[in-house]
């Protein structure tokens, strides 16, 4: 009868230890993050599968998978596929209680998937739920900091959170306003460069997820592009094989006007079936061939695009460039099409989508000759742009709208070709004409002078050019534009 209970004993404590939860993130889970954050999610769940064999009380795999479904829903949007997802992260909190509050990784692996679900969130148009999972995150990871000074990865969202709260733009300042949630993009940034810069063991593991934030905010915050590729150059980015740096070298390519840069990215990348599937790369080459003037070939990117996305962001966008490219071939019919779903489909919740649902409603075609320099000026084809627009004046083009355009439009070529006077010239000229205007351009022209001025370190001329974008009331990409003149303030002030 002893031994009876003896063995009885004996497994209800293996039992015990068989369910006693954990937070290692031992060599399989590093394994599997390593190749979750490249977007390589076959591998990565394959080892996350092995780690749950081995140690199913570990909760490190529930972080991983996190990852997963982040990844998925913010590239993809599909809403079929959040419909599925969404109730993991709730899942994913609870099973994080369950384990050692002790743990470094216990609040912050509950703030990590407070901030992706917010992320997402806001995708699906779900602002008001996402502000409360902000501040959440917000919350736990300051409490992980007091308790877990020592433990790096708080810094990586720490100083993500703080740069991001301080650059909130006024269409969202309800949220700071709201929870009282006050950030600074000089402290912000030091803590995610110390992070980057870091010896310590977890900084090593989650550097190239820290370097994609970084960068990122440093082009949109801290205003510096050329800074952003000299980083990827100096780090020696895989572009190739981490599809997360991937995107990231295509999308701020693009944004920063190096078409040709873009478009090697894109083609060079690993396209195993490995990686996540996502419609990105087609819409990131529609641009490229549309900057090019390519237009048959965007047409059939931006469409591809089109049959695989499933989300709602940057529809109209699309839609819109694609019956640009219809109206410069000459095929009034098809751009008439494509205007018409533009405004049908998709939604406004992005300011480019914004954009072009105004720009539709209007039934206007805009000025070839415009459009076409449009197109150049913003693929970094400045040479071809203004050979466009070479002796022509103010006086070629009758229309306000197309006066404002034109003004504008050289503005941007001058200061892309770094013709510095001559911007701010037409810069003033074009906040003239277009300030009481619900066009972006004299909003944009301010914002663009601001950042002259700065770069010239004639901090007092920047600010007032910031604050004059700032001031201009509602007119398009007013929340973008008004988060990029806040940074630039603060980046003066040296806030």
């Amino acid at each position: 009868m002893k031994n009876v209970f003896f063995a009885i004993a004996i497994c209800l404590l293996s039992l015990t230890s068989f369910s006693q939860k954990v937070y290692d993130f031992n060599v399989t889970c590093r394994a599997a993050y390593t190749e979750v954050i490249k977007l390589k999610f076959a591998k990565g769940k394959e080892l996350i599968a092995k780690e749950r064999l081995q140690n199913p009380g570990n909760l490190i795999p529930d972080v991983l998978e996190g990852y997963i479904d982040f990844f998925t829903l913010f590239f993809n949007e599909d809403p079929t596929e959040y419909a599925v997802r969404k109730d993991n992260f709730d899942k994913r909190i609870v099973a994080f209680d369950s384990g050692p509050s002790n743990s470094p990784f216990y609040r912050y692996a509950k703030a990590l998937t407070f901030l992706q679900r917010a992320a997402v969130r806001i995708k699906f148009g779900e602002r008001y739920a996402a502000g409360w999972d902000f501040k959440k995150a917000n919350s736990l990871i300051r409490d992980n900091e007091e308790k877990y000074p020592s433990f790096q990865p708080n810094r990586m969202l720490s100083g993500s959170i703080e740069v991001v709260i301080g650059t909130v733009p006024s269409g969202y300042k309800w949220l700071t306003s709201l929870f009282g949630m006050r950030g600074s993009i000089t402290d912000g940034m030091q803590t995610m460069r110390a992070f980057i810069s870091s010896n310590d063991t977890y900084a090593k593991l989650f550097t190239n997820e820290a370097i994609f934030y970084y960068c990122y905010l440093m082009f949109y915050v801290e205003n510096k592009p050329e800074q952003v590729f000299k980083l990827i150059e100096a780090k020696k980015l895989d572009l190739v094989n981490n599809h997360l740096f991937t995107y990231l070298g295509a999308n701020l390519a693009l944004n920063s006007k190096q078409t040709d840069y873009a478009r090697k990215v894109i083609e060079a990348r690993n396209t195993s079936p490995d990686y996540m599937q996502t419609a990105a790369w087609d819409f990131e080459m529609g641009f490229v061939k549309l900057h090019k003037l390519e237009l048959d070939e965007s047409i059939k990117y931006f469409k591809q695009f089109l049959d695989t996305y499933k989300g709602k962001f940057y529809v109209k966008d699309v839609l819109q460039k694609i019956s640009w490219s219809y109206y410069l071939k000459g095929d009034k019919v098809e751009a008439e099409k494509y205007r018409i779903l533009t405004i049908r489909n998709g939604n406004t919740e992005s300011d480019a989508d914004k954009k072009a649902y105004r720009d539709a409603k209007k039934g206007v075609w805009p000025n070839e000759i415009l459009l076409k320099a449009r197109i150049f000026n913003d693929g970094g084809y400045q040479k071809e742009a203004l050979g466009l627009l070479q002796g022509k004046t103010i006086n070629d083009f009758p229309k306000p709208e197309d006066a404002l355009d034109f003004t504008y439009r050289l503005a941007r070529i001058y200061d892309d070709m770094g013709r510095d006077d001559e911007a701010i010239k037409h810069y003033q000229a074009a906040i003239k004409l277009g300030k009481t205007r619900t066009d972006y351009y004299a909003a944009r022209a301010a914002l663009q002078m601001g950042n002259i001025y700065e770069n010239r370190n004639q901090k007092s001329l920047a600010i007032a050019a910031y604050k004059e974008c700032l001031e201009m009331g509602d007119h398009e990409y007013k929340d973008s534009l008004d988060q990029r003149a806040k940074s630039g303030i603060a980046r003066c002030k040296g806030e």
